[in-house]
């Protein structure tokens, strides 16, 4: 029974966009370049850098 039921409960509901509907990243638009690459380094490098000064802080 379970078998029958699972292929059920793996529809996606109407008006929900399909993971498969997914397009990939242009890479000549600024616009993904900015969120999907420069965005993530910058996050990255501040964070070290707020380590880095927090760790300072505690040791002073």
């Amino acid at each position: 029974m379970l078998n029958t039921l699972y292929p059920l409960l793996l529809q996606l509901p109407i008006g929900t966009r399909n993971p498969d509907d997914n397009s990939p990243i242009d890479l000549t638009s600024a616009f993904d370049v900015i969120v999907f690459i420069i965005l993530p380094i910058l996050v990255i490098i501040l964070y070290i850098l707020w380590r880095k000064k927090k760790k300072k802080d505690k040791e002073n």
